[in-house]
């Protein structure tokens, strides 16, 4: 799927990624999607609660190894 940004968390723990996440959505505009790559196991739910907390849409989060990617588009 195509997205216009990219972040990567990986290494970052519990609410590192969720921040910066916040921050890289509040730089796109509406319906543009936000990559997201994370190793934090606990980024799977976290990033679902932001979803329903923001508005914002979880699109899809694939596992690779020990590492989550998310593709989040901004509301």
């Amino acid at each position: 799927m195509e997205f216009q940004k990219e972040l990567d968390a990986r290494g970052l723990n519990c609410p590192l990624p969720i921040l910066k996440a916040k921050k890289a959505l509040a730089e796109l505009q509406s319906g543009e999607v936000l990559r997201i790559m994370a190793t934090d196991p606990g980024s799977v739910r976290d990033f679902q609660a932001f979803a329903k907390q923001t508005g914002n849409t979880l699109l899809s989060h694939q596992q690779y190894g020990m590492e989550f990617v998310f593709l989040m588009q901004r509301k």
